[in-house]
């Protein structure tokens, strides 16, 4: 095979942009939000419907669905309610959730955002061509 001349060579995205900018970019992305994502604290809340727990109504078309796919593997009504059921009940649970930033420094959080806004601009400078 014939070695690529260096005006062949493609860089990050099939450009001539830098490799090396790309993934110090995506290192300081990763580090930042890294960083900012360790702050957070996650708590579910319950999900109450009229004084009851409104969980049990959601896997009502999940259970028929799979019921459905166990009686006709190929039905499409019994796929579309399964997924139908899965993504009522995902649903459920991001809706519930609480998300708490914990007390940091001014400084720090600028930090945090710095990186990841920086790293997310170096990786879009390494994808077009220098």
């Amino acid at each position: 095979m014939d070695e690529l001349s260096a005006s062949e060579r493609h860089g990050a995205g099939g450009t001539q942009g830098g490799v090396l900018t790309f993934f110090m970019g995506v290192a300081l992305a990763s580090a930042g939000a890294y960083l900012l994502t360790s702050r957070v604290t996650v708590q579910t809340g319950g999900w109450h419907l009229w004084g009851y727990s409104g969980f049990g109504l959601s896997l009502i078309p999940l259970m028929l669905g799979i019921g459905m796919l166990f009686y006709d593997g190929r039905s499409l009504i019994g796929k579309l309610l399964a997924f139908v059921g899965v993504v009522i009940i995902f649903a459920g649970i991001i809706m519930n959730l609480n998300l708490y930033f914990q007390q940091t420094p001014l400084f720090a959080t600028l930090m945090m955002l710095g990186m990841l806004a920086g790293g997310i601009g170096l990786i879009i400078r390494s994808l077009r061509p220098m």
